[in-house]
């Protein structure tokens, strides 16, 4: 083990990860270079990918006393740094919230912005929490411009899907056998572990057919004459869309794009619903699209993709909506106009459209493409790293890059602001 003096040497606390185990993989990366590593277990699931490892402290009271009880456990522990996955849920928050009290540093993982062949790593929070909701494409372009910005190349393959869903299984297999002794845990999403279980095996024994189903749906799409509007869904119990949109429900959004594109698109259009990899039934969307279709009059132009890849459909597609997907980033590199309702990195004036609905789907305003340009190569070199949390290929790519990271000084879009900020620094004092 490497030697540090006290004053080197960090003590990181994590909270919640990714299901697998790449949590427990950077911990012991880090406990390799010379730091302490420690975890909340909230679960079950949570303990089983900590095994071997040093520092497991395992919750069992309801999440109602968890703000109290983790600046507890921080001060107890000598804690210098939290690293969760996901900014919002509501044992995260309250974590962060202590966190910033206490003055640690807090690593915040998330899927790809620019997805699927990178992560996200920021530093105190992400999607409507991320410091990059604060800085306009201008100061981004600053930034960019003071000294080249290293871009991130995408991995030769991802392939993540597969391991995803397997992972997911094994996690909510050990919450359930390990229930009785979390009897406080109150998961952040419905319909609970055991329902949660039986979506994850149902979802990884249906792999073949649900491809086949989904390649059948898009050859019927793109074999229309009719130009198409792309609906991109997002998981109705995902904190992104709950916390971060102005919509209660799927249906609820559905409603509205259902209504502006009854009443504003030409009448050969048609509409193309992109359901959610990961969708699980728990809302059943065929039915729900049938009905409210025939409520607006629009049936027969209609179309609901279940899953898989996105990228023919946005080819050849005239549109994208959405509450606020990461995949209106595919969309918006493609130079597609997109509409979104909730708050999330991508939604700026440049480029997303502030249109009303029905006149979106008239006429849609593109995004400005060269602003565009700039945000990507942003996120680029800040905020998106290449690899994946779920294949041991997509682990290993990670795990080489971010203990470096995260040891800095400065997060990585911190570091990146430096040169601009020290610049317009001196502008005002000259």
């Amino acid at each position: 083990m490497t030697r540090l003096t006290p004053t080197q040497r960090r003590s990181f606390v994590f909270l919640q990860g990714p299901h697998g185990p790449f949590f427990a993989s950077l911990a012991r990366r880090l406990a390799a270079m010379g730091h302490d590593v420690a975890r909340v277990a909230f679960n079950a699931g949570d303990a089983l990918f900590w095994r071997g490892l040093p520092g497991l402290a395992a919750y069992h009271e309801t999440p109602g006393a968890w703000r109290d009880r983790i600046e507890t456990h921080l001060r107890a522990t000598g804690a210098t740094d939290l690293v969760c996955y996901g900014a919002s849920r509501p044992i995260h928050a309250a974590a962060r919230d202590a966190a910033a009290a206490l003055g640690l540093r807090v690593h915040v993982f998330e899927e790809g912005y620019l997805r699927p062949y990178w992560v996200t790593y920021e530093r105190g929070g992400t999607n409507a929490d991320s410091p990059l909701m604060n800085l306009s494409i201008a100061r981004m372009r600053a930034a960019l411009d003071g000294e080249a910005a290293p871009l991130r190349h995408a991995p030769d393959r991802w392939g993540d899907m597969r391991s995803h869903v397997f992972w997911g299984a094994a996690y909510h297999a050990a919450l359930l056998a390990g229930a009785r002794r979390f009897e406080g845990y109150a998961p952040h999403r419905t319909p609970g572990p055991k329902a949660e279980l039986g979506i994850y095996a149902r979802h990884l024994a249906t792999l073949p057919l649900r491809r086949i189903r989904r390649r059948i749906a898009t050859a019927q799409v793109l074999r229309q004459a009719a130009p198409y509007h792309v609906v991109l869904l997002q998981l109705t119990h995902d904190a992104n869309f709950r916390d971060n949109g102005p919509f209660p429900s799927q249906e609820a959004f559905l409603d509205t794009v259902f209504r502006g594109f009854a009443s504003g698109a030409p009448a050969h259009h048609r509409l193309v619903l992109k359901a959610h990899p990961f969708e699980d039934g728990r809302e059943p969307l065929p039915p729900l699209v049938r009905s409210l279709a025939r409520t607006h009059g629009v049936g027969d132009r209609v179309h609901l993709v279940t899953g898989g890849k996105l990228a023919r459909l946005l080819d050849e597609a005239e549109s994208a909506v959405t509450v606020n997907s990461t995949a209106a980033e595919q969309a918006l590199w493609r130079g597609l106009p997109v509409k979104a309702f909730g708050r999330a990195v991508y939604h700026r004036p440049e480029l997303t459209s502030d249109q009303p609905l029905p006149a979106f789907f008239a006429a849609p305003h593109p995004p400005d493409t060269e602003a565009y340009a700039t945000y990507r190569r942003f996120l680029l070199a800040s905020s998106q790293i290449p690899g994946g949390y779920y294949s041991a290929q997509g682990r290993r790519r990670l795990i080489r890059r971010l203990p470096d990271l995260m040891l800095a000084r400065q997060s990585p879009t911190e570091a990146l602001l430096a040169p601009a900020a020290a610049e317009q620094h001196m502008a005002v004092v000259r």
